[in-house]
């Protein structure tokens, strides 16, 4: 995985609350490996009609937010099912950052475990600049996780809350086991000592 630490980048704006699991990536591609390139299987039936076209109205289907790499939600955002798939289309379609004022619960474990930053803001803030991307979808958001700090452009920036752990991992990039990996010395020290 690659680190998190500073993003400004462009934002897909998604206006509706309790957008699921199952419309983020549908049930049928819940048996591909994870070497499939899952990020074509995002909002799959959102975005394209049944010939394989494109549904011009989907907002990720527009210029601007083809390349978003934050997605600022309503609330509940990846509520539903368990799948971790869903972080995966998103992860592997090039979102790093989530904003929402909720979000599922199994949804932030599985971001927090495959790379994926979410960020949870007051409805007010999140309403605000869901309304700035679409006015002026080439608005760019900054988060910077080592702050903890998410602003606009010439807006107020607002802090959020992580998990220590959680922040230590997107920083450098790991997964649990790269963590686990990454403390082996101390392990095999606790295991002499333990063992002694």
């Amino acid at each position: 995985m690659e680190p998190v630490t500073k993003l400004k980048a462009l934002a897909l704006p998604i206006d509706r609350p309790n957008v699921d699991t199952d419309q983020i990536v549908p049930a049928r591609y819940l048996q591909k490996p994870r070497s499939a390139p899952f990020g074509d299987f995002l909002f799959r039936d959102l975005r394209f009609n049944a010939d394989g076209s494109e549904k011009s109205d989907f907002i990720l289907n527009q210029p601007f937010h083809r390349d978003a790499k934050i997605v600022v939600a309503e609330e509940n955002f990846a509520c539903g099912s368990s799948r971790e798939h869903a972080v995966w289309a998103l992860y592997d379609y090039g979102v790093r950052v989530v904003i929402a004022p909720s979000l599922g619960d199994i949804f932030s474990s599985n971001a927090a475990k495959n790379g994926l930053l979410t960020i949870l803001l007051p409805q007010a803030v999140v309403a605000g600049m869901i309304e700035a991307v679409t006015r002026e979808p080439d608005l760019e958001i900054a988060v910077d996780l080592e702050a903890q700090t998410v602003s606009l452009p010439n807006g107020p920036v607002h802090r959020f809350e992580i998990d220590p752990y959680r922040k230590h991992l997107l920083l450098n990039g790991l997964d649990e086991l790269g963590f686990t990996l990454s403390q082996i010395d101390k392990i095999e020290a606790f295991e002499k000592t333990y063992a002694g």
